[in-house]
């Protein structure tokens, strides 16, 4: 038997739930005793609240992370747009910080499991960690900071990837589900579906097999791409430059207030004449700089970060004496703030 989980969480979105949902029962019609769908949660049987007036949906269960299968992640639905508790990147930030991603991490090294996502569900797991290298697609608004969180975003309705499929935005939920029933359990009964709802599949499932074209169709973003190491610019400071440059010299306890709550890093940064240092501490984790830039004085760099996500971040900051201001932005999350103080 073919068992479907489909995990809910608080403020999931519904049609990137419940249309999958729907055509794994349609497709159970034509399979009897041959598929079983169930939503679960995380945490167990319980009710769990949409993102879309709060209606909720019981789950009866707990994700299984060893049972073979499908296990499909929705989305969120909130706030597109600002930082505050509603928008979807804190939803699925909140999602994340449950049992959710380790069950997902146990489930995708499991030989007999394939993990889907709809639309931001890709992004709970990237933020998580756990698509880092991995080709996949989000919703269009989320590919840049997908391609933050250290995936290879492809610019496709359905991402193929093995043991992960990933589709875009909420309706893909249709063709990601229609995909799997028909990549499981053969054409006839995909196609049985299709007739069913009135509605066929969109668009090619884009895999890494065949000839690859001379212009792929998978992100380039700087933000997905950033290399880091060395962490040292020798991009040749102008000798007038070295006075301003210096300023930055020292380490700097620095506070970031991302729309996921602050960060706290210990940022050190040395200047010399022909090149630029620095590293970040966070926790027990020591991060060196990418590509360190000093450009009308001001000094750029990147630096991936593991807490509160996995994400690249582009850092842009002044000084005026032991005061550090500046912005961090990932992708198209709101910029955040930065304020540092040095201490030695």
């Amino acid at each position: 038997m073919l068992t479907i989980q489909i995990v809910l969480f608080d403020g999931f979105d519904l049609l990137d739930a419940i249309a999958p949902y729907e055509v794994f029962c349609a497709a159970a019609m034509h399979v009897e005793n041959e598929l079983n769908v169930e939503l679960v949660t995380a945490e167990g049987a319980r009710s769990v609240a949409s993102g879309i007036n709060g209606l909720r949906i019981e789950a009866t269960g707990r994700l299984n992370p060893d049972r073979a299968g499908i296990i499909l992640v929705p989305g969120a639905s909130g706030n597109v747009t600002g930082d505050g508790p509603q928008s979807i990147p804190a939803i699925l930030n909140r999602a994340m910080q449950t049992e959710l991603t380790g069950l997902i991490r146990q489930a995708l090294v499991q030989k007999d499991i394939i993990v889907a996502t709809v639309c931001g569900g890709s992004m709970l797991l990237a933020m998580g960690g756990l698509l880092e290298g991995r080709p996949a697609v989000t919703n269009h608004l989320g590919m840049d900071l997908l391609g933050a969180t250290g995936a290879v975003p492809v610019w496709a309705r359905v991402v193929d990837d093995d043991n992960l499929v990933t589709g875009g935005g909420v309706t893909s939920g249709l063709d990601v589900a229609l995909y799997l029933v028909e990549r499981e359990l053969g054409p006839q009964i995909a196609h049985a579906v299709e007739q069913l709802f009135e509605y066929e599949r969109r668009g090619t499932v884009w895999r890494q097999t065949g000839m690859t074209p001379s212009t792929p169709m998978v992100s380039t973003s700087e933000e997905s791409n950033i290399e880091v190491s060395p962490a040292t610019s020798t991009l040749g400071i102008m000798p007038n430059d070295i006075t301003q440059t210096s300023a930055f010299n020292g380490d700097w306890d620095a506070t970031i207030a991302t729309p996921l709550g602050n960060m706290e890093v210990r940022l050190s940064i040395a200047v010399g004449s022909d090149k630029i240092m620095g590293t970040a501490v966070q926790g027990e984790e020591t991060i060196p700089f990418a590509n360190p830039v000093f450009i009308d004085n001001k000094l750029s760099w990147s630096l991936r970060i593991t807490k509160p996500m996995r994400l690249n971040l582009k850092f842009e900051v002044e000084v005026d004496g032991d005061r550090m201001t500046g912005i961090a932005k990932a992708g198209v999350l709101p910029s955040s703030k930065l304020t540092g103080n040095r201490v030695s």
